[in-house]
């Protein structure tokens, strides 16, 4: 008899709660009719909108007019870097990021940098972390904006960006973070974060796919990157997804209502799973280990192995997880961010990310370690 599957990727999505699905369900029977028609039903679909953007700005700590929806986080992240880019003076035509971003902004870095732009990377340490003092090293007065991920989607590594705040702030320079691994797994205050520009979804933590949004601070340049509706105050115009946004808004909600035991449970369940690998299967390494991380996700590299030989294993003995990033997952380089924290190329090919949802049980990760250490003893001992 085949083995149940256990899924440990959840960073590159989770399965939506029920109760989410039957909001999205009775969100698109009821109120069908577009947000912008000025009769009764057009005004009830507009209700619905603005509440589903009242309850994510109060649950993310934004206001609701810095709440664009969107179809997720790469379209978020996109449409912030190339909207402020856009707005940014000839002479400050440099952009500032980390060697660990997510591809939705290392790409749009790339472009910009066709474009003329220069591309300067703030460097990461061992733990994935910015240093403080080569950040202050930074030519900061030509910088024009600055991306930063909040928490990797592949170490779980978590930024303090109070020190990039402060210097954006000094410069008058716009930055963006991405918090897309973040909400749903931490709390998340865009107001305190104190970022120009931040992205996120919300199908990493049981929200619906195919939604989420930008926050974008009040009264700042920004040239959109699409035209042709007065929607979303025009910086993102077509006909809104009301019913998608009101499943975001159910899952956000519920988050706010749950995210301790949510957070506590995910931090045991990942402690118990890297705790009995490390007693079972040494020699391994956890990445990121050292610093502020998620309380999901669990990157390890396994010295002398191919992760792509390890997954492959795992897949046959039905253990779900990732070689890194899911928006990068043909590449059969090295995981940037790894490298970007000095860790060893080989060692980096040995790596994989196991990623947490809060309906796992103990006795999952129990029987995920027994088939993990099957898979690797087996490996080593070829």
């Amino acid at each position: 008899m085949k083995e149940p599957i256990i899924y440990l990727d959840a960073n590159s999505t989770t399965p939506p709660d029920p109760a989410v699905w039957e909001t999205v369900r009775t969100v698109a029977a009821e109120c069908y009719a577009n947000p912008g028609s000025t009769h009764q039903l057009g005004r009830k679909a507009r209700k619905s909108l603005e509440e589903s953007r009242a309850t994510t700005a109060r649950v993310l700590c934004a206001q609701s007019k810095e709440v664009i929806f969107t179809s997720g986080g790469t379209e978020s992240t996109n449409l912030a870097l190339m909207g402020l880019a856009a707005a940014v003076s000839p002479e400050r035509r440099t952009i500032a990021t980390t060697g660990g971003e997510h591809p939705a902004t290392a790409e749009c870095a790339d472009r910009l940098v066709k474009q003329g732009w220069k591309k300067i990377l703030i460097p990461l340490d061992a733990n994935g972390l910015i240093p403080t003092d080569q950040l202050h090293q930074l030519p900061w007065e030509e910088i024009g904006l600055a991306a930063i991920i909040y928490a990797n989607n592949e170490t779980g590594v978590i930024q303090d960006v109070s020190q990039i705040r402060t210097l954006c702030k000094q410069h008058q320079i716009p930055w963006h973070l991405d918090i897309v691994q973040a909400v749903g797994r931490i709390p998340i205050s865009f107001k305190d974060l104190g970022a120009t520009a931040a992205s996120f979804g919300v199908h990493k933590a049981h929200g619906p796919r195919g939604i989420g949004g930008l926050l974008l601070k009040d009264n700042v340049p920004f040239v959109p990157m699409v035209v042709g509706g007065f929607q979303e105050d025009s910086r993102r115009p077509g006909t809104e997804a009301i019913a998608m946004a009101a499943g975001m808004a159910a899952m956000l909600s519920e988050w706010e209502q749950q995210h301790d035991s949510i957070s506590r449970k995910l931090k045991e369940l990942r402690d118990r799973f890297e705790n009995q690998l490390e007693r079972q299967i040494a020699p391994l390494v956890i990445n990121g280990r050292n610093a502020p991380r998620l309380p999901n996700t669990s990157n390890v590299a396994f010295p002398g192995l191919e992760a792509e030989a390890i997954m492959i294993g795992l897949d046959l003995a039905g253990i779900c997880c990732s070689l890194g990033s899911a928006c990068a997952s043909g590449s059969a380089e090295p995981s940037p961010v790894l490298l970007a924290m000095g860790i060893n190329p080989n060692l980096a090919r040995s790596a994989l990310r196991f990623s947490l949802h809060k309906h796992l049980q103990s006795a999952d990760i129990d029987e995920a370690v027994r088939r993990i250490v099957e898979v690797v003893t087996r490996l080593r001992d070829s």
